[in-house]
């Protein structure tokens, strides 16, 4: 036991806000999870209010420490946020909302996205996110609001990440996290500045202004909490606040042992694929992955990125939207589905519902469904989406492998755990072990180590990801399915291809409407 008090953990997450209490030596105290909207204007789009999160956190924060075990562990002495990458907010001097956040899965920057890769050539800093920015990230999506709104980016004194967000909601300062700056407006770490050139070149010359006035690491000090913060989530004024990052990049540091082979998997609403290498010369660029990013979590390490933009989100989608299954009734709907033998049912599906981020690349990709009959019955289409799924990590772990990363440990993460039938598909179609973390928020734990970083209880965030590892189990292929798969997945990658110019040409005449 290193002492008293409580790590508060705040996860902002797609659907909510969730938060959780450690004590100072990792044991986890509880969480609380408030939800909030998402709206969905246009096709490809998706939007959300920043003050929505506020208020969601404030709440959920009251609720968790008014609960037993949390209001007798002591005062929070530190707390740190993770939250979705890519979700961008346009705010005043204030940091009031000028217009609703833009969501991480929008796509609507596809031609914005497209233009940074004609600029690879001129500017090196693009060869850390594989020659591209993707549609999803903060840059293209600030120059769309430039092009398209321009009065409001006029107006606008901030242009920042959610996490950005949170922190200026906590401490009062303009403290942007040095992980999504690495990992989403192309800062660059080792030279310690912004790419000025990259913006003027893209039309957002004074983008610059409007980002964090400073970036600090993942594990580093952003300030004091303030009174008016510390008044409306219930505690204290005073604690510390450590910087955080990108929810599922941070999990890395909860998944207990050392990052050498490690691959994090949190697939939840999306899926997100995140490994760390060790320098060792010249890290190897590919156009399938998104980095290797130096300095983006561990300073002694670079951060490979892979995923998935819509992943549980087909899986709810199916089971939810088009057959009207109720939470309730789920666990019946995938029993049912497991006990459908693998290539019996004759359907093959894509998961790229709203673009694919890696190995494609491509924010114009959609999803589909073929092969199906009047005697298609709800439990084979959500057994073939649920397949569709596993082959879209099966393609960001095998793009890992080609840009010579080593996968020897996949820890896998997030709504998956709730889902049975998703664990086994997901290691039979990939024809590999995997562990499953056990009943735990790998965010949530990340965040409890880097509060303890920041605060100055643990001496490294190494240090306080050893002290905070989960408990895991293992699951196993089932014997002769991944043979099938093979199958299932090379139908997948054809299907993929044959399907995109029809997909593009779709989007590109909604874009015109």
């Amino acid at each position: 036991m290193i002492g008293g008090g409580i790590l508060l953990a705040i996860d902002l997450g797609t659907e909510g806000a969730r938060v959780g209490a450690f004590t100072v030596d990792g044991d986890p105290l509880g969480s609380v999870h408030r939800g909030y909207r998402t709206t969905y204007p246009r096709p490809g789009w998706a939007e959300q209010d920043p003050e929505e999160w506020w208020d969601a956190v404030v709440d959920a924060t009251r609720t968790l420490l008014a609960e037993p075990r949390a209001a007798a562990a002591g005062p929070v002495v530190a707390l740190a946020c993770a939250t979705t990458a890519s979700t961008v907010a346009v705010l005043d001097e204030a940091g009031r909302p000028l217009r609703p956040a833009i969501l991480w899965m929008d796509s609507r920057a596809w031609a914005q996205s497209a233009a940074t890769a004609r600029l690879a050539e001129e500017h090196p800093v693009l060869a850390w996110s594989g020659g591209s920015d993707a549609a999803e990230w903060l840059l293209p999506k600030a120059v769309w609001v430039a092009e398209h709104e321009p009065e409001v980016y006029a107006r606008a004194a901030r242009v920042v990440e959610a996490i950005d967000y949170l922190t200026f909601r906590l401490t009062g300062r303009w403290v942007g996290s040095q992980m999504n700056a690495v990992c989403k407006y192309n800062y660059d770490p080792l030279a310690g500045r912004f790419p000025h050139e990259l913006y003027a070149a893209l039309g957002v010359p004074d983008l610059r202004d409007r980002l964090p006035d400073e970036v600090v690491e993942v594990g580093g000090l952003a300030g004091p909490l303030t009174t008016e913060a510390a008044e409306a989530l219930g505690i204290a004024p005073g604690a510390s606040v450590a910087v955080g990052g990108i929810d599922a990049h941070v999990s890395l540091l909860a998944c207990g042992g050392g990052s050498e082979g490690l691959v994090s998997v949190v697939s939840g609403t999306s899926s997100a694929i995140i490994a760390e290498l060790a320098p060792a010369g010249e890290p190897v660029l590919s156009p399938e992955v998104w980095g290797p990013y130096p300095h983006a979590l561990r300073t002694d390490r670079w951060l490979v990125e892979g995923g998935q933009v819509s992943s549980g989100s087909v899986l709810t989608w199916a089971a939810e939207s088009i057959m009207g299954v109720s939470r309730a009734e789920l666990p019946a709907l995938v029993r049912g589905a497991a006990a459908v033998e693998p290539g019996a049912h004759g359907l093959r599906a894509l998961d790229t519902f709203m673009g694919n981020r890696t190995p494609h690349r491509d924010p114009r990709l959609r999803g589909a469904v073929v092969g199906l009959t009047l005697g298609t019955t709800r439990e084979e289409l959500y057994r073939a989406s649920v397949e569709a799924v596993a082959c879209g990590t099966r393609a960001v772990v095998e793009s890992f492998v080609r840009a010579g990363v080593v996968c020897d440990r996949l820890v896998l993460s997030g709504g998956i755990e709730h889902n049975p039938l998703w664990q086994q598909v997901t290691v039979d179609v990939l024809g590999r072990e995997a562990e499953i973390v056990a009943g735990d928020n790998l965010t949530l734990r990340a965040c409890a180590v880097i509060a303890a970083t920041g605060a100055g209880l643990v001496g490294s965030l190494d240090e306080g990801a050893a002290r905070f590892a989960p408990r895991t189990r293992t699951l196993t292929p089932h014997p002769g399915r991944h043979e099938v798969y093979r199958q299932t997945y090379d139908d997948y990658e054809s299907l993929l291809h044959t399907l995109a110019p029809v997909m593009h040409a779709s989007v590109d005449r909604l874009g015109r409407g």
